[in-house]
């Protein structure tokens, strides 16, 4: 195995793609930095068309599949956990690193930290007035919510009270990989409408609720900001934070042939999708 310097990334600025292009694409990068044959890699990326992301452990009963078609919204299952995210003018961020990587090691909520200094320094120069929350309790009926930006997580980052980055996390075989995604504007409520509820005063309430505890960069800043203006505000963020030489690039030969094989044994199959 390579010894890399920890300090020294690869920056990966990807055109828009589908979702289970882009899930594969980033477990693909994560088994060749685990490997050692890719360095650690900070990837940023849109999606095209629209897509419901689940996690890992969601079940496949909390989406309308009906009405997620009729929308002509895509569907995968992600790597990472947590719950469901409706991907639609926003930036997804990928961190894929060993996780002996001193900036993403340690436990799970260690590295949570770690990585909201860098998304807190990115909000700032935009002008947000941000806040992280490190222990936010989570009750029972919040736990069993199908909807990422309705359940608090650990250093959560707010403004005013209300969630802008959806994070999740995943460690496989000495790596780590931790998604997030940020709504830079369009009606955030809009993933209720393909997700299953009890009946619809449920879905209404989760819409309301949505409404409080979410927002966009766009609702909070009252300006529109492009996808180019927030990743060279993550760019930035990251790179003073932890002192980081981000060498621009894109994914290797072997890391596209490992995409490619993931897409037909898992993010393009059903038995994946369902797997819950």
């Amino acid at each position: 195995m390579k010894i890399l310097n920890p300090n020294h990334w690869r920056l990966i600025l990807s055109p828009p793609a589908a979702g289970v292009e882009n899930m594969a694409l980033d477990e693909a990068i994560l088994m060749s930095v685990v490997e050692g044959d890719s360095p650690p890699t900070l990837r940023l990326y849109a999606w095209e068309p629209p897509c419901l992301s689940i996690g890992y452990a969601q079940p496949i009963a909390d989406v309308d599949q009906n009405l997620l078609h009729n929308f002509g919204w895509d569907l995968v299952r992600r790597p990472t956990g947590g719950r469901a995210i409706l991907h639609t003018d926003e930036l997804t961020y990928a961190i894929i690193a060993s996780n002996t990587n001193r900036h993403v090691g340690g436990g799970v909520l260690e590295s949570y930290h770690r990585i909201s200094r860098g998304l807190v320094a990115a909000l700032t120069l935009l002008g947000l007035s941000v806040e992280v929350q490190p222990d936010l309790p989570v009750t029972e009926e919040q736990r069993s919510n199908p909807v990422c930006f309705q359940v608090p997580s650990a250093y959560e980052i707010t403004v005013d009270g209300r969630k802008l980055i959806g994070n999740a996390q995943v460690r496989r075989r000495g790596g780590v990989l931790q998604h997030g995604s940020l709504p830079l504007g369009g009606d955030i409520t809009r993933i209720c409408q393909v997700l299953r509820f009890k009946d619809e005063p449920t879905r209404s309430q989760a819409i309301q609720n949505l409404r409080d505890r979410a927002a966009t960069v766009e609702e909070l800043l009252g300006i529109s900001t492009t996808w180019q203006q927030v990743a060279d505000a993550l760019i930035h963020g990251f790179r003073e934070t932890f002192d980081l030489i981000l060498e621009p690039g894109s994914p290797s030969d072997s890391e596209i042939l490992q995409k490619n094989s993931l897409l037909s044994s898992c993010y393009s199959n059903p038995s994946w999708t369902e797997r819950v």
